[in-house]
Formats: structure tokens, C-alpha cells, sequence
């Protein structure tokens, strides 16, 4: 590395808590001396333990050399506080308290004992990186530096520059971030900054359907889960955050941005809140835990196959239904059970487009096929053939979700959200569409970034399920996003930047 980044040799990590020491684990491994300073002299000794037996394991398991570890743990200086001495420090990163008028008074002290050269960086998730700056005289030397807990593990860094940060430090951040090993992305100092933004997509979207009544939390975790491909569904991500950081992130980044619709918050979260069932960490939020494991309401056990013939609207799902014995006939006829694949709408709209009985009309997500059925039961279902189609369903041995009807089916409406949330991102210009998607990917451990998963999908079905959702509902959260519908106009891809007017120049 050239430039500042190249020179940086010697840093200073204040607050010695998890993300501190994870930081000091990361930077000291990474080639650099580090100072370990807290306001309890007590945590650093600790600290420099922890860090050393975390790089004793790593030798273990041959990810570092013996001489690498043993250089690392040399390099972890104990300081005797956040103020001391700093000669030679190029950068002070604090991990302290979420607390704004706790940073500035800690920036504020720094710049009186660190020379002009010393770059400031603060690792707050929350907070406005300009509002945190505007605590020192000269707020040209502070930047973002948002690390994911555990540090050495999640490769993600959000690099935030301030309204005044200078120019140069943004870039030379990113190479810092690099030269540790870990995968940076730019992002503006806006509400949530980017992580935590594009994850209301899925949270904000999925207590929507769960204060529609549509379906229990996990069988729309399992819907998330087996249809989505995601690591944890949306009620096991805020029951291991904690339902108490969770809303306040959901209250905070939605009034951060004045309001707006598509980032706004359920009902459901604050009394929850108040009733302590904040999910692991109490015993109780969305699931209950029994000597810390989650309990996980089993699935019912679904009819037998059906006597009765079943018509498919969808040529695949017939095929599916046949190579599982189930009667499949050509047509409509009187006494069949009548599947419809729903493509961003209804079971009763689909029923009404293709003039067929609600009555023995069962309406079938189009996504899931081989992972899992979702089957969606609407007021005038007969449940004569309803039962008839979760036992037809059922016979391929894939499993089935039996849901409450709604404007569009679950899979559908989670994955639009979290597109369109992207989408919105990208229009606002609050970080390139890579770092989008990469800052996704490994910082919310989803299987491919939003806007890479909207053109895998394809966008013009991103956009039609988006407008029927907002014709269902009137709701204006559903309205799409400027990009997405440029791009469905345009042809052209959702991860494309397309021209711009710089590119004229």
C-alpha cells in the first residue's frame, strides 16, 4: 500500500469489549502495533489475554505460523488510558459505548493530546459519523469504521465518511481495511448506514405479514428459510439480536428518514418490547428457549393423498403432481380441486382473472417448487378441497406451509422487500450496487446480494409483484423504486450504475 494507509504503523483501539478486542485481533494480526486503552486498566490486561490465546488458537489450527503469532501478540501495547501519550499514533479507533456525547467528549480529549496527523475513526452502528465529528475542532480527520461482531470473522467493514471528512481519507480508509484482510465498502453517513438499512427489508416486511394474521412466525421462518435459501428466517434474526436492539434499530432508521413508508415499523414490536420477550437472551420473544434452545413448533401432518382428480394451472406443477401419482386432469373440470400458481397476487384475484370457482380454488406460490410448498387458503375455500389439495401437495414429498391468503404470497413479498429496499439504496446514491450487494452478502449472510438476487429473479416479476402489491393494498411502502422500474423500462440490469453524467464528461 502507498499513501496514508501504507504508513499507518501504530494505532490506538479504545473500549476493550467485544468489538474491541475483536479490532485489536484483527489490526495486530493484520501487521500493526496496537495500543489497548479503557477507562478500567483492569479490561486491558484482560483484553491482551483474550487476544493472545485467540492468536494461540490460530497457530493451532495452522492459520497463522508460529513466528506470525508470536510477532502479533509483541505488537499489543497496554496503555494506561484513552488519554495518554499517543506519540506515533497514525490512527485512534474507539469501540466505547453507542452514546453521542460519550464519543465527542472522547474525540474531544483525543485532539487535544494527538498531533494534526492522527486520524480519528468510530466504530458506531448507530450513530451519525458527522454528528460524532462535529464534537472537535477539526472534523476533516474522522471517519466511519463500522465493524461486524465477531471482527475477525465477518469480513465486512462499512467505511463512512462524515460531512467533512476529507476527501482523500475515504479512500485510504478503504485500502487500511484491505491491507487487515477484510472486504470494505463505501457507504454515506445516512439513518443505518448501509447493513443495517437493507436489512429492514426483510424484518419490516415480515412482521407486516405476521400483523396480517397470514401465518405464525415459524412457518414464515421456514417459508424464509427453505424458499429464500436464508440462513435464519426473519423471527430467529431478532429473537439472537435481542427484540430490544432490533426495534430500536427499526424505530431509529425509520424516523431517521423521515417517515418513510417502505422502512416503517410494525405495531407488533413495542409491546413485545415492554413484555420483556426479547427472544435468546430472556427465554421468550418469537420462539420460546430451554436451557438456551429453541423450541420449534412442530409442522401439522398434512391429509392423504386425495381420491379426488386435481387440475394445475401451472404445466410444472401438474408434472410434479403426476410423477407423485396424484390424478392430474387437462381442465377445469366440475368436482376437481383447482390449483393456481400466484405470481404477485391473490388467490381470489387469480381465481377471478382465470373465471374459475374460489370454492375449489387453492392459490401456490410459484417460488419453492422443490424446497417447499406454500398454499394459500382464502374465506371461500371449501375445505372439502382444500384438504384435498395440502394432501395432493403433500404426496411429492416436498414439504408443505398451509397460509392465510393474502395481496401475494409470503416468499414473494420478503424477497420483493428486499430487493426494492436495495433498489432504493442504489437511487439514492447511499452506496455503489457491488458494495450493496457485497455488504449484504457477508454482513447479512444472505445467498446472493439483493440487487444480483433481483436480476437472478428477473426484475420486471421484482416489479410486477411490487405494483400488485401496492394495487391490493394502497399501501404506499409497496410503491417501486425509481431504479427498479428505470431499469425494467430500460432493460437493463439491477447491479448496472447505466449512465451517468459524470461518464459524459
Amino acid at each position: 500500500m502507498t499513501g496514508w494507509a501504507g504508513r499507518v504503523g501504530r494505532i490506538r483501539v479504545i473500549g476493550t469489549g467485544v468489538m474491541g478486542r475483536g479490532i485489536v485481533q484483527l489490526a495486530a494480526t493484520g501487521g500493526v502495533t496496537v495500543e489497548l486503552a479503557d477507562v478500567q486498566p483492569e479490561a486491558v490486561a484482560a483484553a491482551i489475554d483474550h487476544v493472545g490465546a485467540m492468536v494461540d488458537r490460530l497457530v493451532a489450527k495452522e492459520k497463522l505460523t508460529e513466528e506470525n503469532g508470536r510477532a502479533a501478540k509483541e505488537r499489543l501495547v497496554p496503555v494506561d488510558g484513552p488519554l495518554a501519550p499517543a506519540d506515533g499514533v497514525d490512527l485512534v479507533l474507539e469501540a466505547v459505548r453507542e452514546d453521542l456525547e460519550t464519543k465527542q467528549t472522547l474525540f474531544a480529549g483525543l485532539e487535544k493530546i494527538c498531533g494534526p496527523d492522527t486520524i480519528f475513526a468510530t466504530n458506531t452502528s448507530s450513530l451519525s459519523v458527522t454528528e460524532i465529528a462535529a464534537g472537535i475542532s477539526d472534523p476533516t480527520r474522522m471517519i466511519g469504521l463500522h465493524f461486524f461482531n465477531p471482527v475477525p470473522l465477518m469480513r465486512l467493514v462499512e467505511v463512512i465518511p462524515g460531512a467533512r471528512t476529507a476527501d482523500w481519507l475515504p479512500g485510504e480508509a478503504l485500502e487500511l481495511v484491505r491491507g487487515w484482510g477484510h472486504e470494505p465498502v463505501l457507504a454515506k453517513d445516512a439513518p443505518g448506514f448501509l447493513v443495517n438499512h437493507a436489512g429492514r427489508g426483510l424484518n419490516t416486511e415480515a412482521l407486516q405479514i405476521l400483523s396480517e394474521s397470514l401465518a405464525a412466525p415459524a412457518e414464515i421462518d421456514r417459508i424464509a428459510r427453505n424458499v429464500l435459501g436464508l440462513k435464519l428466517g426473519p423471527f430467529e434474526l431478532l429473537d439472537l439480536t435481542g427484540l430490544d436492539v432490533s426495534h430500536a434499530v427499526l424505530e431509529s432508521i425509520w424516523s431517521g428518514f423521515h417517515a418513510e413508508p417502505r422502512l416503517r415499523p410494525s405495531w407488533l414490536t413495542r409491546p413485545r418490547v415492554a413484555a420483556g420477550l426479547f427472544g435468546r437472551k430472556t427465554g421468550e420473544g418469537f420462539y420460546r428457549y430451554v436451557d438456551g434452545k429453541q423450541e420449534i413448533p412442530p409442522e401439522p401432518t398434512a391429509p392423504p393423498a386425495p381420491a379426488m382428480p386435481v387440475y394445475a394451472a401451472d404445466e410444472r406443477l401438474g408434472r410434479l403432481l403426476s410423477a407423485a401419482g396424484v390424478d392430474v386432469v387437462p381442465d377445469a373440470y366440475p368436482d376437481t380441486v383447482l390449483l393456481v400458481t400466484l405470481r404477485g397476487e391473490s388467490t381470489v384475484e387469480a381465481a377471478r382473472q382465470l373465471e374459475l370457482p374460489a370454492a375449489r380454488v387453492v392459490g401456490i406460490d410459484a417460488l419453492g417448487y422443490e424446497s417447499r410448498f406454500t398454499m394459500s387458503v382464502h374465506p371461500g375455500l371449501d375445505p372439502h378441497y382444500g384438504r384435498a389439495a395440502w394432501g395432493a401437495l403433500a404426496a411429492t414429498g416436498t414439504p408443505v406451509t398451509v397460509v392465510r391468503d393474502g395481496a401475494a404470497p409470503i416468499a414473494q413479498r420478503l424477497l420483493a422487500s428486499i430487493i426494492n429496499t436495495a433498489c432504493y439504496i442504489a437511487d439514492q446514491g447511499l452506496a455503489a450496487p457491488a458494495d450493496i450487494d457485497t455488504a449484504v452478502r457477508l454482513g447479512l449472510g444472505y445467498p446472493r446480494g439483493p440487487l444480483e438476487w433481483g436480476d437472478l429473479v428477473g426484475p420486471e416479476k421484482v416489479l410486477r409483484i411490487l405494483n400488485g402489491l401496492l394495487r391490493a393494498t394502497g399501501d404506499p411502502r409497496y410503491r417501486p423504486s425509481n431504479w427498479l422500474t428505470e431499469r425494467v423500462a430500460l432493460g437493463l440490469p439491477l447491479a448496472s450504475t447505466g449512465t451517468r453524467p459524470a461518464d459524459l464528461a
